[in-house]
């Protein structure tokens, strides 16, 4: 069976574009597993994903596999200084108000 820190790599390293970059630092505590995903900085945006959907992907898979091993396996991704994921915009909201000012 795949060990969680193995599998992480193997995700990650198939989305980036830089696989020789990744690394995962695995930790117990208290609370369970921790993996602390480190990538090149340029391969960022792809790791997190629009409005955040890779990264909550990635933790939803590594609890399915935590769940096979009977841990609690959670993810922390560093965001190493100069990354470049873009600067969350926020979206003007339609309201009925709107309508009305036609």
């Amino acid at each position: 069976m795949m060990e969680d820190k193995e599998f992480l790599e193997m995700v990650v390293k198939a989305l980036v574009e830089n696989p020789n970059d990744v690394v995962v630092e695995r930790n117990i505590d208290e609370r369970g597993v921790l993996l602390t995903l480190k990538v090149n900085p340029g391969d960022m945006g792809k790791i997190i994903g629009k409005q955040g959907q890779t990264a909550k992907a990635l933790r939803t898979l590594l609890r399915i596999v935590g769940n096979m091993n009977n841990s609690r396996v959670n993810l922390k991704i560093f965001e190493p200084e100069g990354s470049t994921r873009p600067a969350r915009q926020e979206q003007p909201r339609h309201t009925e108000d709107d309508d009305l000012a036609l």
